[in-house]
């Protein structure tokens, strides 16, 4: 009998999500709310995107690596929103075992990938403003792709590799404590011990984590150094700062937003639903606020999205 149970188990399931603990009469003002903020991060990021695309002057490599990460935001807010969504309209918290995979794999990408996007932007920074006079000659076109390709496959290849591992895992359960799927969640329901896939899994967070600090403080140390060498230079220094201050910004919300997880799950007197609201806000915060960030820092952007606005919303009669 263990072994019909635990072979019907290995073949294509239902999961069922525990999600927020609310009343039924709740879910359509829950609903309503994710909806809108879901529209405001699409019609934000897109507009980013729409903007960069079309606008020649802004295909310069900064601008290029913005619009990879308005799309790796558009990810992750899409991976988890869209399934708040069904639950709160619907009520129904089954997840089929193919999307709940689909779902952890680019919630893990849009994890993984904000760390190498970032990084890479500091880089494009940090040759910018210590290296202004070289700085069309290192990031040429193809040096830039290189950049922004080796960003994505870093992401993809670490969270293939952690997804591969599970691959013949038995399952001997289908309910997931957990407001979405992730890796985490999924083995929790193994019926063995899985210390390869928890040792790749802790080593590559730790790994992707530290480097991307060390890489983002060292563009970061040596951009203030080369700025306040600058002396005579007020306006080139200013510049600098100003260009910079918006990635910094997002680097550090996104560092205080895992900060606020980690912290809601340390302590054990927290409601259960406000310690899930807070998983889930790594997806909501970072990519409705980003494109608010660099449309209201960054002169070029902004006065781009002005212009595509006007021309879309009022034309000319």
């Amino acid at each position: 009998m263990e072994n019909v149970s635990y072979v019907a188990l290995r073949q294509p399931i239902v999961f069922e999500l525990e999600g927020f603990e609310v009343p039924r009469s709740h879910g359509y003002p829950l609903f309503a709310l994710v909806l809108a903020t879901y529209v405001l991060v699409l019609l934000g990021n897109g507009v980013v995107m729409s903007v960069i695309a079309v606008d020649k002057t802004l295909h310069k490599p900064m601008y290029v690596m913005v619009c990879n990460l308005a799309a790796c935001d558009l990810l992750g807010g899409t991976a988890v929103m869209t399934q708040l969504m069904v639950i709160f309209l619907t009520g129904e918290k089954k997840i089929p075992y193919n999307s709940a995979y689909a779902q952890a794999i680019c919630v893990h990408t849009y994890g993984a990938a904000v760390q190498t996007i970032l990084s890479a932007m500091a880089y494009d920074r940090y040759v910018a403003v210590c290296e202004p006079l070289r700085y069309h000659a290192i990031m040429t076109t193809a040096h830039m792709v290189f950049v922004i390709l080796l960003a994505w496959a870093v992401a993809i290849i670490i969270i293939a590799v952690l997804f591969a591992l599970n691959v013949g895992t038995p399952l001997c359960g289908t309910y997931i404590r957990h407001v979405y799927c992730s890796n985490r969640s999924i083995l929790n329901l193994a019926c063995v011990p899985t210390p390869i896939n928890d040792i790749y899994g802790l080593c590559m967070t730790w790994i992707l984590s530290s480097s991307s600090f060390l890489i983002i403080f060292f563009c970061y140390t040596k951009i203030l150094s080369a700025c306040l060498m600058r002396k005579s230079d007020k306006a080139s220094r200013s510049k600098a700062l100003q260009t910079c201050a918006s990635h910094l910004v997002i680097y550090l919300i996104y560092e205080i937003v895992s900060l606020i997880i980690i912290l809601s799950n340390r302590f054990p007197q927290v409601p259960m639903n406000i310690k899930k609201f807070c998983t889930i806000l790594i997806f909501i915060v970072p990519p409705l606020i980003n494109p608010i960030i660099y449309g209201f820092v960054t002169k070029e952007l902004r006065t781009s999205i002005i212009k595509l606005l006007k021309t879309r919303v009022a034309p000319k009669m």
